[in-house]
């Protein structure tokens, strides 16, 4: 299978836990979208959800295949939540945010009972940090929070460059929460617990894409099928 038939084997195999009647999250990316796909396909058959959706790119998806939406001012609890990420790593700690909706994504996430993540093979990793990790920040006092992220990164393990994520435009990327967003190239992260807690702790980040005991369970589409990996 290539890349995206890899995508779309996890997609349909995640689709086999959603019941009528759930309340979902669902996610942003290319992964997700086909998760979203096939929601929809359902519910034209006759399944019966309601849907959050994680970003304005989804909620476009999500009207267009018909899946009726709700809010979590409207809905604070969900039953499960859908998503892709950029980096599977032991433990399923995940690095989300290459899209740029690591925030909504991950205040939807924990509004769920249950998480699982897909993605193709190349999104498991050995260790976390090859794929640079995004960190949302307040454009006002940029000047001041890199250093301060700099400096936070480096009390845990040895920092990287930091690059301010440009769009095709040239200029910033903004969020869909009206942020920037800081790209972290740290090449390994040996301990992603104590480096969320640290950047968690810089005033102006107003979330990064490590994603720490969110999900319980991923699964990865490769080559020969799909893997389902459970968290202990």
């Amino acid at each position: 299978m290539d890349i995206e038939a890899q995508k779309r084997a996890a997609a349909v195999c995640a689709v086999e836990f959603v019941r009528s009647g759930m309340r979902l999250g669902l996610g942003t990316g290319s992964t997700a979208k086909h998760f979203a796909e096939l929601i929809g396909e359902r519910v034209r058959s006759g399944l019966d959800i309601v849907a959050v959706p994680t970003s304005e790119t989804t909620l476009a998806d999500a009207k267009r295949c018909g899946i009726p939406l709700t809010t979590l001012d409207e809905t604070p609890e969900l039953d499960l939540t859908v998503d892709g990420a950029d980096e599977i790593g032991p433990g399923l700690c995940l690095i989300k945010g290459g899209g740029g909706a690591l925030l909504r994504e991950k205040i939807v996430a924990a509004a769920s009972a249950r998480m699982i993540v897909i993605a193709d093979q190349s999104k498991s990793v050995g260790a976390l940090g090859h794929f640079p990790l995004p960190i949302e920040v307040s454009s006002f006092g940029l000047g001041a929070t890199t250093p301060a992220i700099d400096k936070a990164i480096g009390a845990v393990q040895r920092p990287g460059p930091l690059t301010l994520r440009r769009g095709k435009d040239g200029h910033a990327f903004v969020t869909d929460g009206g942020h920037w967003i800081l790209d972290a190239a740290l090449g390994r992260i040996d301990d992603p617990a104590a480096l969320a807690h640290a950047l968690s702790g810089v005033p102006g980040v107003m979330e990064h894409g490590l994603f720490i005991g969110l999900a319980q369970m991923a699964i990865i589409g490769g080559p020969d099928g799909v893997k389902i990996v459970e968290g202990t």
